[in-house]
């Protein structure tokens, strides 16, 4: 298909103050689909852990190619909020001059260990195998929204672990994320579209 990346970009969705501008969200798109192209494998064996390469990806590339910077203690950048931070700003940076990278392969839902208010970027993807949708690109970023939430927008999710094996551990998710979500597309593929939940080429194929 053709690359049209340009057109599908929306300058209008508001952006972290100081964060720069949308070429260096076009920029972290393109490192983080060729970054991961070997390492698709990983998603046929753990797709919740290919989710948080992806969430990594994208907090490297931003901090090479926008004014905000990743944590440099590995502590923090690993197990705290935020991902990244205003370049330059106060430790610990204020909500405004946060921003939290997540990779998601559904096209809603947002979901944490915690409920910090902040900025959030989340890097919705599919993995194509076949690669029909890009030559050499088995990674594909199909949308990215970027909001700033608080800490009301949260909702905690209980556990479903216990002492018989199973579940998954505590979580927040943000409540009626659709509608959080309308607007703040800063970058949407117009060759695919949602159907029953998953990203799929417009034209069917």
């Amino acid at each position: 298909m053709v690359r049209d990346r340009q057109s599908w970009f929306d300058h209008s969705v508001p952006l972290p103050p100081g964060f720069g501008d949308v070429g260096a969200i076009r920029k972290a798109i393109d490192y983080v689909e060729r970054g991961l192209a070997d390492l698709a494998e990983i998603y046929l064996e753990q797709a919740n852990v290919f989710s948080a390469l992806v969430g990594i990806f994208g907090t490297k590339a931003l901090d090479s190619v926008s004014n905000f910077e990743k944590h440099r203690h590995s502590y923090t950048a690993q197990q705290r909020f935020p991902d990244l931070c205003r370049r330059g700003c106060a430790k610990p940076p204020k909500p405004q001059e946060s921003l939290e990278s997540k990779g998601s392969k559904r096209p809603w839902a947002i979901q944490s260990h915690y409920d910090h208010p902040g900025w959030y970027i989340i890097w919705r993807y599919l993995v194509d195998f076949t690669e029909s949708i890009e030559a050499a690109r088995p990674v594909i970023i199909w949308r990215v929204d970027l909001v700033y939430l608080e800490k009301s927008d949260w909702k905690y999710e209980k556990s479903s672990a216990g002492e018989s094996g199973g579940g998954r551990t505590h979580t927040f998710g943000v409540r009626n994320p659709a509608q959080k979500l309308t607007g703040r597309a800063v970058y949407q593929r117009g060759d695919l579209i949602i159907r029953d939940g998953k990203p799929i080429p417009r034209n069917g194929d």
